[in-house]
């Protein structure tokens, strides 16, 4: 005699369990509460960067590339602004630059997790992380956009109500910042104004990043996690942030090419200040 068949509902749900098994031993089970901060010293940041430095001399190719393409595209952005007489919007993109550079990192992150479970990430592992196409991160994403579009928008208002002329090449706009002290002005408040809104989205997505790749976490608790980091421990975090602007700062000035291997090293640096702020939740170590 035939077995009947189970109904709809019960198969899918049979079907379902398993494929979750599955995929459990991939992505552990999300925590109900909010992993611990570690307090850590005023010199961490130095140990992230070296542990990011030995990361990079562990793949120097890979990294390099992931590099080189990150300072061409930025390079080529910077022309274009320059030959179209829009040079001066290359601050309001570098601010920019620096609010979503998290996201960009997500190659990196991964092969700093790769390395510190004792394996050597390929090129494929690198350029396209499985891990971080979800959900959770087009989330965060969005977020960081939509801050850099209120930023951009902030800096339209600043310039608008600094000046009623038209700046109509470089010089007029270098003679404007220098010599005019309306264009002091200007800069002044739009140091202090981007300063503020680039240290809130720091804070936001400083951990909340390479959090995400763990999968265990979603993308609330991993931007309330990264803010109670920063919080728990600002004067390390906040050197931190100081070193990544000042080396991006600094990659920029050799003329871009210097990116090349200051993203890769901060990237993977940003890793390990994740697992060193971070505590590992206990049900999720093998």
């Amino acid at each position: 005699m035939p077995i009947p068949a189970l109904p709809l509902t019960i198969r899918q749900k049979a079907e379902t369990a398993g494929e979750d098994n599955l995929d459990e031993t991939h992505s552990p089970a999300p925590p109900v509460r909010l992993p611990q901060i570690n307090p850590i010293p005023l010199s961490a940041p130095l140990g992230w960067l070296a542990a990011g430095w030995r990361d990079f001399c562990a793949i120097p190719a890979t990294a390099t590339l992931y590099g080189l393409i990150l300072a061409a595209v930025s390079a080529g952005i910077f022309w274009l602004l320059w030959s179209t007489g829009s040079a001066s919007w290359f601050y309001v993109l570098l601010g920019g630059f620096l609010l979503v550079g998290p996201m960009l990192g997500m190659g990196l992150y991964a092969a700093s997790r790769s390395l510190s479970e004792g394996k050597k990430p390929r090129l494929i592992d690198v350029f396209w992380v499985r891990d971080a196409a979800h959900k959770e991160q087009l989330i965060l994403g969005l977020l960081l956009v939509f801050l850099y579009f209120l930023w951009t928008r902030m800096a339209q208002v600043i310039y608008a109500l600094s000046t009623w002329r038209i700046l109509r090449d470089r010089s007029d706009f270098l003679n404007f910042v220098l010599l005019d002290p309306a264009g002091q002005l200007m800069v002044l408040i739009g140091l202090a104004t981007g300063g503020f809104v680039a240290f809130c989205n720091y804070a936001l997505a400083a951990l909340a990043a390479p959090m995400l790749l763990d999968r265990r976490y979603n993308v609330f608790m991993a931007l309330a996690t990264s803010v109670r980091a920063v919080n728990r421990n600002f004067f390390p975090m906040f050197l931190w942030a100081v070193l990544i602007v000042a080396l991006t700062l600094l990659g920029i000035l050799f003329a871009f090419i210097g990116l090349a291997i200051v993203f890769p090293i901060i990237g993977m640096a940003s890793w390990h200040a994740y697992k060193a702020l971070v505590q590992t939740p206990l049900s999720s170590v093998a």
